[in-house]
């Protein structure tokens, strides 16, 4: 099955505060594992950078002027996420100003239900814990020290680890056993299941056991 994980940085918090998207980042897996097909571009939001957007992932307005617009990149976009489940860390957020980029070209907006939001997922999991992405992070024992700042393809790089954790989808063990092996093993676990004759003991048997009684067990006792 084929899943993209997404994340996104932007000038500010809320659309209806005309903050617009300044980097676009998604990653693909296949039954969880990373294919290594990537999508990444830092975008011109054609509007100035908050500050407190700038103190969270570092793009200026300097880096970001000769960047392309959204709409020059949206047709790749849409054809790299095709109709695959989207991963995101706080959905609501990512998938508010996408939409919002989508709407003002006239684009039709993503579906939430196509949406996997794994905040919700680590809320159920750890209720009452802290549930961002460094302490999901620390949690998972996943190295996170290349994000000294936000960035949306190093931040899906670690989401699809996180994800991959709180599904409990770990990475196949090896099988150490040989098809022979297998075989032999299961013979045995046959035998030891299915094993239930009883044993009596004989005549002879029963009579040497009488006399261990009568003066061994006899002469230990008093002794």
């Amino acid at each position: 099955m084929i899943e993209v994980v997404l994340d996104t940085e932007t000038t500010g918090l809320s659309v209806k505060e005309g903050h617009r998207i300044v980097e676009i980042g998604c990653l693909e897996l296949n039954n969880c594992i990373p294919t290594k097909r990537i999508f990444h571009y830092h975008l011109n939001p054609e509007r100035t950078v908050s500050e407190d957007a700038f103190k969270v992932h570092g793009y200026s307005n300097e880096f970001l002027a000769d960047k392309k617009r959204f709409s020059e990149i949206v047709d790749e976009f849409l054809n790299f996420i095709g109709d695959s489940k989207l991963i995101i860390h706080n959905a609501a957020f990512d998938l508010s100003h996408l939409n919002n980029e989508l709407q003002i070209i006239k684009k039709i907006p993503l579906n939430k239900e196509r949406v996997i939001d794994t905040l919700d997922i680590a809320r159920e999991k750890f209720p009452g814990s802290q549930i961002n992405l460094d302490s999901l992070c620390k949690k998972f024992r996943i190295d996170n020290s290349k994000r000294e700042k936000h960035s949306a393809i190093i931040d899906c790089e670690l989401l699809s680890k996180v994800y991959i954790n709180l599904i409990g989808e770990k990475e196949p063990t090896l099988d150490l056993l040989d098809k022979s092996e297998k075989k032999f093993t299961k013979k045995i676990d046959e035998k030891i299941k299915y094993s239930k004759k009883i044993i009596y003991p004989t005549s002879e048997e029963l009579k040497l056991h009488k006399q261990f009684l009568k003066t061994e067990l006899k002469k230990n006792f008093f002794n």
